[in-house]
């Protein structure tokens, strides 16, 4: 049933950000990336979705208290480049977009500068 849940919720998250453009997820890392191409601007954790951020994009991130994803790496916690999307994306399609065409443009920067 828990597999079930986290297909649901990776469907709606897909579906929601249709216009940022053809979204697609791919399993990876127990959950999802979310790409549009062959870039990865996004991702979900269980019941988390996770925006790409970089230093032009953190800010926003930081003010509203959002938790970087994170990874464990011997014996730590290791911050990646993601951060958890606000609440307020999953209530309003205009939010989902304007976030997720922000976390796109993020992943589209570090892909330019070789950093993923």
């Amino acid at each position: 049933m828990v597999k079930d849940a986290k297909i649901e919720f990776a469907t709606f998250v897909v579906d929601q950000l249709q216009g940022v453009g053809p979204v697609q997820a791919k399993r990876m890392f127990g959950g999802y990336g979310l790409f549009l191409g062959d870039i990865m601007f996004a991702l979900i954790s269980g019941q988390t979705l996770y925006l790409k951020f970089d230093a032009q994009s953190e800010p926003a991130f930081v003010a509203r208290g959002l938790e970087p994803f994170t990874i464990p790496r011997q014996g730590k916690r290791i911050a990646m480049s993601y951060r958890q999307a606000p609440e307020e994306v999953f209530e309003d399609p205009e939010q989902m977009m304007a976030w997720g065409n922000e976390a796109y443009a993020a992943a589209l920067r570090a892909s330019q500068s070789g950093k993923r």
